[in-house]
């Protein structure tokens, strides 16, 4: 097994902090720098859209691994220092401060930057939620009789909604979707989702686009709907989806389409390779390119891109899973699920809160979906079937994941 003699990781991320691990595991001995853009070291993104959000958690508590830990890596972490520009030919990653880092092999995991609505920059009241910081900053916007809108009804927005429901004022879920992840989930889940949602307060105003927003001196004041209403508001929180972080990489000599674009062991030029959300890989098993915005992605894709840096040549296949967590529901997704797949509950009872859903196309299983039953739809992932190409289109278009 060959090994370069140093790596550089883009990204304090949980992808970069993953691919470091796996270094060290596999046996990695040689120089490992992490640069990041944030003054933070390494945290979970999960837990801001939740335990952070509502305050059940510290800000330390969402920290990947305590100070320690991290020393125990022997890596150098650089933060509060981003990269602003790559040249692939020699490996070479120059920042804001000035600096100019050249490797080996370099990993490139900096993750998405949040999409924004027309007019919202500089406008007070109005917030994303990528960062720990935006995490924060929201909450100390929040507070008794604050309206807030949450603009975005995929898995994010209604996290949000679910998490800030509980600290004080109204809140409202708007997007066109007909309910929370309908045109992910389908009818029933979305359909209970929504019922969850309602029964905890928040009001839901779907199947409108949101169109821009209003001010009143400087701080918003409401959602403008494409119906022309206007929903009012004291807080904004804009989660409609994010795009990869690849603007610095112009003229690097990486292609960058709707994310890198990496072969199928993650690799997107000669020493240069992608993990995480911002990573657009070539499926061997969906002769596809794909990506995947979750955690466990992030994980597992960092682990592949280290075996691979050291030389273990294996192509990244992973089955596509995510978790997401509202009120009381754990929902577990593994597989490909669509909105006009045939779906059956085959463990559980839907009335009790409790099932596993099973989705099918064209005969196959291609996903299944846990309500509060994460063993029992683990276990009924490997019914799964290779999905077919037009089911991971649909998912493409639903949750940030990018193929062609």
């Amino acid at each position: 097994m060959s090994a370069p003699h140093d790596v550089l990781v883009v990204g304090a991320s949980a992808a970069g902090l993953a691919t470091v691990e796996a270094l060290r595991r596999k046996g990695y001995e040689g120089g490992v720098t992490v640069l990041g853009a944030e003054a933070h070291l390494p945290y979970d993104r999960p837990p801001l859209s939740k335990q952070v959000l509502a305050g059940t958690w510290t800000p330390e508590q969402a920290r990947l691994r305590t100070p320690e830990a991290l020393s125990a890596l022997d890596a150098e972490f650089v933060l509060a220092d981003p990269a602003t520009r790559l040249d692939a030919g020699t490996r070479t990653v120059h920042t804001m401060s000035g600096r100019t880092l050249t490797a080996a092999a370099v990993v490139l995991a900096t993750g998405l930057r949040p999409r924004t609505l027309p007019g919202q920059q500089g406008l007070v009241g109005v917030h994303v939620l990528r960062t720990l910081d935006d995490a924060l900053a929201l909450r100390a916007d929040l507070g008794p009789g604050r309206r807030v809108v949450v603009v975005g009804d995929g898995v994010l927005g209604a996290e949000i909604a679910a998490a800030v429901s509980g600290l004080g004022g109204p809140v409202t879920l708007a997007g066109p979707q007909p309910a929370p992840l309908a045109y992910q989930f389908g009818p029933l889940a979305a359909g209970l989702l929504a019922e969850l949602h309602d029964a905890r307060g928040v009001e839901l105003r779907l199947g409108a686009a949101v169109t821009g927003l209003t001010e009143e001196d400087g701080r918003v004041a409401g959602v403008r709907l494409a119906t022309g209403e206007v929903l009012p508001a004291d807080v904004v929180v804009v989660a409609f989806g994010a795009a990869p972080a690849t603007e610095w990489l112009s003229g690097s000599g990486v292609l960058c389409d709707n994310g890198i674009v990496c072969d199928s062991r993650c690799r997107a030029a000669d020493g240069i390779y992608a993990a995480g959300d911002v990573a657009r890989w070539h499926h061997e098993g969906l002769d596809a390119l794909l990506r995947l915005e979750n955690r466990t992605n992030a994980t597992e894709q960092a682990v592949a891109v280290a075996g691979n840096i050291l030389g273990d040549d294996r192509p990244y296949t992973p089955v596509p899973y995510f978790w997401t967590n509202q009120f009381d529901a754990r929902i577990h997704v593994h597989g490909i699920l669509s909105a006009d797949a045939e779906v059956s509950i085959v463990e559980g009872d839907v009335r009790e809160g409790r099932f596993v859903a099973q989705y099918r196309r064209a005969g196959e299983v291609t996903g299944v979906l846990g309500w509060n039953m994460p063993k029992q739809a683990r276990l009924r992932r490997q019914e799964i079937a290779g999905p077919a190409h037009s089911t991971v289109t649909d998912l493409a278009r639903l949750r940030g994941l990018s193929m062609s």
